[in-house]
């Protein structure tokens, strides 16, 4: 490549390549490396770089030993990273690799391990390590993905995207615990108003069933109806709930069945 605007990949834009250590190749850049080859590079095990411009093999530097090109205007020693492209890079030494998006922008949370929004802090349930594992909708590793994660209230934070996916899909709960993603008290006036307007046959109003909400994770003893069963408890009321018991009151538990939202 001999223009400098076409310098570098789909994936970064910079003047430099990388020997790979693990199959002794040339990639621009790691993502290029793992797309082809059956296995991962370890970007802080690259020794040797390559001057796209003049072509020197030389130790990993910010700028050529040759002919003295600035390899990349953002260069993180440690990550490996060169990228000419401004995108508020900055390295995180707790998340261990480099974020965008500003520093100023972030902080790091201890306890989920990784930089989050500012307007986040204080105002998100932690979940331990919550991002070393993979998003539970598209199984990539979160932590050191190039994708933007969601934060849900209940902390298993998914990918973004994957996020806006299940809502236009009509999920609406968490893949990992099954609370709700999103404020449902509009839905669960809808099902208010059905319920009202179905009545249960005469047979069924001693019928009970134990629930389990799934939003506030408390228990209570319901009137059982086909459309669903409501969490007794008060600032709750979801519907997102699941039974834990056998059914009780009915002379034939047997015959009544419903799907619990």
């Amino acid at each position: 490549m001999t223009d400098e605007v076409g310098l570098g990949c789909d994936h970064y834009r910079r003047k430099c390549s990388f020997i790979t250590p693990c199959c002794k190749r040339e990639y621009i850049c790691r993502i290029c490396h793992d797309e082809k080859e059956n296995h991962e590079l370890n970007r802080k095990e690259v020794q040797t770089i390559k001057c796209l411009k003049c072509g020197l093999q030389q130790k990993v530097n910010r700028q050529c030993e040759s002919c003295e090109t600035l390899f990349g205007h953002y260069f993180c020693e440690v990550c490996r990273l060169y990228d000419d492209t401004e995108k508020g890079q900055f390295h995180c030494d707790k998340c261990g690799i480099c974020r965008v998006g500003g520093r100023e922008n972030y902080f790091h949370c201890d306890t989920c391990d990784l930089c989050l929004g500012i307007n986040l802090k204080d105002k998100h349930k932690c979940v331990q390590e919550s991002s070393r594992r993979n998003c539970a909708v598209c199984l990539e590793y979160l932590h050191t993905s190039r994708n933007e994660a969601h934060v849900p209230k209940c902390g298993h934070l998914i990918h973004s995207n994957c996020y806006r996916q299940c809502l236009k899909t009509g999920i609406y709960a968490c893949p990992t615990c099954n609370q709700s993603l999103v404020d449902m008290k509009a839905y669960w006036e809808v099902l208010d108003t059905e319920i009202a307007n179905t009545p249960m046959p005469v047979e069924y109003k001693d019928f009970f069933v134990q629930i389990l909400c799934k939003d506030c994770h408390k228990e209570s003893r319901v009137q059982f109806h086909v459309i669903g069963h409501k969490c007794q408890h008060k600032d709750c009321g979801s519907y997102n709930t699941c039974r834990t018991g056998d059914p009780s009151g009915a002379s034939n538990c047997s015959t009544a069945t419903g799907q619990d939202h």
